[in-house]
């Protein structure tokens, strides 16, 4: 006999805490098999297929296209075994071989791990299932005619009694409050409001983000009483309220507001620039290439001046441990670049892109930016990163001041590279001219260092040479 189970918006890693429903990969009544993707998320980071870990058939579907969802709340239910038909006529079972079956059929799941969770079969005993919600769940499909279902033919849906509603803790109560993003939290102490004062609109009384803004807002507004008893004041009212589209800021763009805002909140940042005749590493990527071979991209070799200048100025290559007050240098340099894609701003990380050659770099390179544009990257694919190389210079512009990449200690930036009047060799020339700046935390190093590091970087590109020094 078939059995329900209940498929929660896995853990998907790096800290992620909600996500937003894309696109549904399946309907009710699909029947789906084990591993199968059943709905793509937005992530903070990346877009993601989630697999179900059952095979069966889907009985309801939670979230619309574009709700978000918190980490643990019910994707959807699955049927395990509802494929099998069950002849007529058949002899009722006897007492406890349906507890048994349920034991059979609960063992098909998967062990497989997405990113960052792992899926574990489903408890001995029948899980009840969370009656539906009209408003977020597709009931399911019923026959057209026929007789009405016995008691034991009928589904797992109808044999559950519906629950109360979940009950959302009083405001100054003592017990727990039902929220579990801990950006949730921030911005509730942030803004001095008690969460037991907040109903919660998620499963089971979960308080979303989108209840905080409520509250906030309702508190912010005249309340309901005032504005009845003065009706006058309410276009005054609604006029200071700005016009036009209004955006919210979730997924990747609300977690890149999110970082920016931080950063500039934590670290006091300095920028320091300087221009440098690139014409030599124009040429010598030309006569690399020339040379046969796996062709070298300009980022590569700018990515292994990096590393190099990393080496001899390690205090770029660090984070600040704000709760411990102290500097924690970094072993090993794992490179960031930012990557504009349709989604927005995300920022690829090269592992150990200090001990890569530049064929190695490049290759890495492209396959990182291929799945930004994909919006493939996975959660890897986009932490871990020690210190960015900014190329800003695909824009057209030649100077910058970004923002450090949270919890970053640096940033490089590249502009464009651009034939330009230039002092070679004690007379006037066309030279190919790029700008660089550095954006640097100044609690982990003073100008000097900042001022040595971005001369280095622009020596290597006047004389390429210079790196031979450092093989």
């Amino acid at each position: 006999m078939a059995q329900v189970l209940e498929f929660k918006l896995p853990d998907l890693g790096e800290g992620l805490t909600e996500a937003e429903i894309v696109r549904w990969l399946v309907d009710v009544g699909d029947v789906v098999a084990i591993d199968q993707p059943v709905v793509e998320v937005e992530t903070a980071k990346a877009m993601v297929e989630v697999p179900c870990p059952y095979g069966g058939v889907v009985t309801a579907r939670f979230g619309e296209e574009g709700t978000e969802l918190p980490v643990g709340a019910p994707l959807l239910t699955v049927a395990v075994g509802a494929a099998e038909a069950v002849p007529a006529g058949a002899p009722a079972p006897a007492p406890g071989a349906e507890r048994d079956a349920g034991a059979a059929v609960s063992s098909e799941y998967s062990g497989n791990v997405l990113v960052g969770y792992g899926t574990a079969g489903p408890a001995a005993r029948r899980r009840r299932i969370r009656p539906q919600s009209p408003a977020v769940a597709h009931p399911t499909p019923t026959a057209a005619a026929g007789p009405a279902p016995t008691a034991r033919t009928a589904t797992p849906t109808a044999q559950v009694p519906a629950a109360p509603a979940p009950a959302v803790p009083a405001a100054g109560s003592g017990g727990p409050v039902p929220v579990i993003s801990p950006l949730v939290r921030k911005l509730a102490r942030d803004r001095g409001l008690d969460l037991r004062e907040v109903r919660g609109s998620g499963p089971e009384g979960l308080i979303l983000r989108a209840d905080v803004d409520r509250a906030l807002a309702a508190r912010e507004t005249p309340v309901a009483t005032a504005v009845a008893a003065a009706p006058a004041a309410v276009p005054a009212a609604a006029a200071t309220a700005p016009a036009g589209e209004r955006i919210p800021l979730r997924g990747l763009r609300g977690a890149v507001a999110d970082k920016l805002s931080r950063s500039r909140t934590e670290i006091p940042d300095a920028t320091c620039w300087v221009d440098a005749d690139a014409t030599e590493l124009m040429a010598a990527r030309t006569a690399m290439n020339a040379a046969g071979g796996p062709k070298i991209s300009l980022l590569a070799l700018l990515a292994r001046i990096c590393a190099h200048a990393l080496s001899r100025f390690p205090e770029l290559n660090s984070t600040v441990d704000t709760a411990a007050r102290e500097i924690v240098r970094l072993p090993g340099v794992h490179l960031g670049f930012a990557a504009q894609t349709p989604r927005g701003l995300v920022v690829p990380v090269v592992r150990d892109a200090g001990t890569r050659t530049a064929e190695s770099l490049t290759e890495e390179f492209a396959r990182l930016t291929e799945s930004a544009r994909q919006g493939t990257l996975t959660p890897a694919d986009l932490t871990g990163g020690t210190f960015t190389l900014n190329n800003y210079g695909v824009f057209g512009v030649d100077g910058s001041t970004p923002i450090i990449n949270h919890p970053e200690a640096a940033m490089l930036g590249v502009g464009r590279i651009i034939p330009k009047p230039w002092v070679h060799q004690g007379e006037l020339a066309v030279r190919q001219v790029v700008q660089l700046s550095l954006t640097f935390d100044h609690r982990v190093c003073d100008g000097g260092t900042a001022g040595g590091f971005l001369r280095y970087v622009a020596d290597c590109v006047e004389q390429p040479a210079v790196l031979l020094r450092t093989v």
